[in-house]
């Protein structure tokens, strides 16, 4: 809970981001499982504010809707044709003032009450923040709002040393007292003020009454043409206000994103970060330079997570698993001391000391009991594997219930599709089915069963039956010489049927068989050819001059 609640929270999400060459939004691009707009929400949700409100303008729809996935109670503010910061939070702060009077008015406050917003609008702390600063946390912004609160502040700006400030404003300080001057934008800059380090976060608390009024005396008088919020902060010092800043020593928590590189490096950043924690909670992460895990993940004690494992969304594992190598899961829930060695898996459930992979594929639906096993080379969707039971390797299982300690033979497929509709199958506990069955759906396998290698299920089977489908075989002799002759395999055939004939010949006859074999393997005579002084023999001829004439 932070010391102070403030009146409201302004993100501002409107700009186009051109540098970031996409046609996602800036603000929709997402590092850690979250969107950029989406961490700079939960940072100002830990607030605890009365209200938030997302400035939109660019690819406004697909914003709007993606903050409404994330809170439908946030307030969309759309910015007019006006540009510049100054305008996004105006337009921002006339529709929190107009749901500030809206509420003083549902509750019967009088017009114009202290402390109730009933007159002008909203009243106290403003903190105004860009959307596209995704390692901004709670902590960082409570502390700016209670130094705003403790130094009764009129404006509070977040601050950070950096190396290169090119592209910032310029955090201009009273060299006395240390109160802010004003923040000077790179391109107004002078070359003595370019040399400052000092650099503007683009996020303040502002007292909103102060806010109102240096908003309604800024203009578009500078480089860029536009309405700077900067420019309040000046007009608040010339009121008489205090205009101090907070310098944040940790520089990655104020820089913003304006192209892929830079969220890649931010992206990096924050996972080295929940990584860290975690393993201070007690996970084991082994190469941490190819694990990567979401801000939403949950770890607990005594988790190992192996090299090339990625952990997305909402995903849960428990005490004493290992995961990995070279896993990917999302939103999957993990039961204790299980293992998932190189596995693919989304919205499955996998029990307690269960077993699964190397390449398994678990897709959405999925859930393995206690001590279950998903093997090599098996994909399974929309399937409940009861307790003990296993799927060792080589087979699809979809649209299926399986009982507990049940086997399914290797390269089992439950055809589940008839080309129209999907069909559940079940199979009962502790039955055993032969390896490459396919059971056609739907179809119902009692407990205690065993079914055939190589069968086609399409019936029900009682409990304690065995299920086969195979009939006797038959074997066509000669087949492959009469319907496939010339091929590799004619060829072998037609071999191994002479040699067993020859076996069968008197020894005479295997010497001439023998001996025309032989015959066989030579090489055919070359056609004859001219001699300097002798024409080549014409056709018909059989290699003479018979009937040359000169």
């Amino acid at each position: 809970m932070t010391t102070a609640q403030p009146a409201a929270v302004i993100i501002l999400a409107a700009g186009g981001g051109t540098r970031m060459r996409s046609s996602l939004p800036k603000p929709l691009h997402t590092l850690a499982g979250r969107s950029m707009l989406g961490h700079a929400i939960t940072a100002a949700q830990g607030l605890d504010p009365q209200r938030i409100a997302v400035v939109v303008r660019y690819e406004r729809d697909a914003v709007a809707a993606h903050v409404a996935e994330i809170d439908p109670s946030l307030l969309i503010v759309d910015q007019d044709e006006i540009p510049g910061t100054g305008r996004a939070v105006q337009c921002a702060l006339s529709v929190l003032d107009a749901a500030a009077q809206a509420q003083a008015a549902i509750a019967g406050v009088p017009e114009g009450s202290e402390g109730h917003g009933g007159g002008e609008g909203l009243t106290g702390p403003v903190v105004v923040m860009a959307g596209d600063i995704p390692l901004l946390d709670t902590a960082t912004l409570d502390e700016l709002l209670a130094a705003h609160v403790a130094g009764a502040n009129a404006v509070t700006v977040l601050t950070a040393e950096v190396d290169d400030a090119t592209g910032y404003g310029r955090i201009v300080r009273d060299e006395t007292t240390g109160d802010v001057l004003g923040i000077v934008e790179h391109g107004d800059a002078t070359e003595a003020q370019r040399e400052i380090r000092e650099i503007n976060s683009s996020i303040y608390v502002f007292d909103a009454a102060v806010l109102r009024r240096g908003l309604g005396q800024v203009d578009q008088a500078n480089s860029q043409g536009e309405v700077y919020l900067t420019d309040v902060l000046a007009i608040a010092r010339a009121e008489g206000g205090r205009v101090r800043a907070v310098c944040t020593p940790d520089h990655f928590v104020v820089e913003g994103v304006n192209n892929r590189a830079q969220l890649a490096v931010l992206r990096a950043e924050l996972n080295r970060r929940i990584l860290h924690r975690w393993m201070l909670d007690g996970v084991t992460v082994v190469d941490p330079a190819s694990t990567w895990v979401d801000v939403d993940v949950d770890l607990e004690q005594d988790v190992t997570l192996l090299p090339g494992t990625q952990l997305h969304g909402a995903t849960i594992i428990r005490e004493g698993a290992t995961i990995g190598p070279d896993t990917t899961l999302t939103d999957v829930e993990v039961g204790v001391h299980a293992t998932v060695t190189r596995t693919q898996a989304q919205l499955s459930v996998i029990g307690d000391d269960a077993k699964v992979g190397p390449f398994s594929y678990l897709r959405p639906g999925t859930v393995l009991g206690t001590a279950g096993k998903i093997g090599g080379f098996v994909e399974t969707k929309n399937a409940t594997i009861g307790d003990g039971s296993k799927i060792p390797h080589l087979s699809y299982v979809g649209d299926a219930t399986i009982g507990e300690h049940t086997n399914i033979g290797a390269a089992t497929i439950f055809v589940n599709y008839d080309g129209v509709h999907k069909h559940h199958s079940t199979v009962g506990s502790f039955s055993r089915t032969g390896a490459d069955n396919l059971f056609v759906a739907p179809v119902h396998i009692g407990d205690g069963v065993y079914t055939g290698a190589g069968s086609v299920i399409r019936n029900d089977v009682p409990s304690g039956a065995l299920a086969v489908s195979a009939g006797a075989q038959r074997n066509i002799e000669g087949w492959v010489e009469r319907r496939r002759p010339g091929t590799d395999a004619a060829r072998a055939a037609e071999r191994i049927r002479l040699e067993s004939t020859a076996t069968e010949l008197g020894a005479q006859a295997r010497a001439e068989l023998a001996q025309a074999d032989h015959q066989a393997t030579l090489p055919l005579p070359s056609p004859p050819t001219a001699t300097e002084n002798q024409d080549a023999p014409r056709p018909g001829t059989a290699g003479t001059t018979e009937g040359h004439r000169d």
